[in-house]
């Protein structure tokens, strides 16, 4: 029962936040964190689309990635589970790229940069190890790896959970925003290790 109350969780604020890129491409360029970037960016033809390109890609992500892990869907219908799961994997390894890219640009400097660079590579990485392991027709790998691939595209949710808790604790949003750049997805990589050490039927999704 716990553990399908933390999937259901997991779905929930997956589809919230999957969608919450539809806030941005609505036209409104000063939702969220776009509030504090300079305006020369929105000028910028190079970060607009790096930008808007990670946001929309890494929702699809988050909207597709866990059903991935879900047995019913994949009994249900094996097509459906490999079709959702080329649009994960092309979502992601694009989304990254771009993330890479934008996070050149992020607020807070090299501390900042460096911590969702840092995401962006293992995010690309996990992801071509986990779509690799499944063509060499290794299955138990294939599933660690994705578990580790939507660790890190979850941080887009953990970040938005733990920006509330971190401002008040360090009483500036520039802090908090350097520490949120590490701790939205070194935790989740941390979850994901213990995860894929459980024999297999505790980590399954019915």
């Amino acid at each position: 029962m716990a553990k399908k109350l933390s999937w259901g969780l997991v779905a929930i604020l997956s589809i919230f936040i999957g969608l919450y890129p539809g806030l941005f491409l609505t036209g409104n360029q000063k939702a969220g964190i776009l509030n504090i970037k300079p305006e020369s960016l929105f000028s910028n033809p190079f970060w607009l689309i790096s930008f808007y390109t990670h946001i929309t890609l890494g929702g699809l992500a988050l909207l597709t990635g866990w059903l991935q892990f879900s047995q019913k869907v994949r009994a249900a219908s094996i097509v459906l589970h490999r079709t959702l799961g080329k649009i994960y994997v092309i979502s992601v390894l694009v989304s990254a790229v771009a993330g890479i890219n934008i996070a050149f640009y992020a607020t807070g400097g090299w501390p900042t940069a460096l911590g969702f660079m840092s995401l962006g590579i293992t995010w690309f990485y996990t992801t071509l190890q986990a779509y690799r392991s499944i063509r060499q027709g290794n299955i138990l790998a294939h599933g660690n790896w994705m578990i580790y691939s939507y660790a890190c595209t979850f941080a887009a949710v953990t970040l938005r959970l733990w920006m509330p808790l971190l401002v008040p604790l360090f009483g500036s949003f520039m802090t908090a925003y350097t520490v949120v750049a590490w701790w939205c997805w070194l935790p989740n990589l941390a979850v994901a290790h213990f995860l894929t050490r459980q024999p297999k039927s505790m980590v399954k999704i019915r």
